[in-house]
């Protein structure tokens, strides 16, 4: 599976660092399935930063194997537990199970259907 990070920096290792607001799989690195999704994030993060440059960085993970040998929160639809999961993510109160990767459509103004991978913060 190729994932995507868009950034204003290259991130060759990624680093599972507390941020400074609520998103909707908790804490974590957050990486897609769509790489014109990252390009944009790459956009809003430099223009934000005003440093670096548009980065898209590429990871490529064996999907088969890490799903199999780390634990999973997988949301294939968009249904009313990915609601409440997001929903408590994002007023920071999920007090639920703690997860290797979260994978499923993540959500601003417009749902976006694209996959999402995220690398939980523990």
């Amino acid at each position: 599976m190729l994932l995507y990070h868009g950034s204003n920096v290259v991130v060759s290792e990624p680093k599972l660092i507390r941020q400074n607001r609520f998103l909707d799989f908790g804490f974590g690195f957050y990486t897609t399935t769509n790489q014109k999704q990252a390009m944009v994030f790459a956009d809003k993060v430099y223009k934000r930063r005003k440093e670096g440059g548009r980065i898209v960085n590429l990871y490529e993970i064996d999907e088969k194997k890490a799903f199999e040998e780390c634990s999973v929160l997988r949301f294939d639809t968009l249904d009313e537990a990915w609601l409440d999961f997001v929903s408590r993510n994002r007023l920071g109160n999920y007090q639920g199970d703690s997860y290797d990767f979260v994978y499923g459509p993540v959500a601003n103004d417009d749902v976006y259907t694209t996959l999402t991978l995220c690398f939980p913060v523990h």
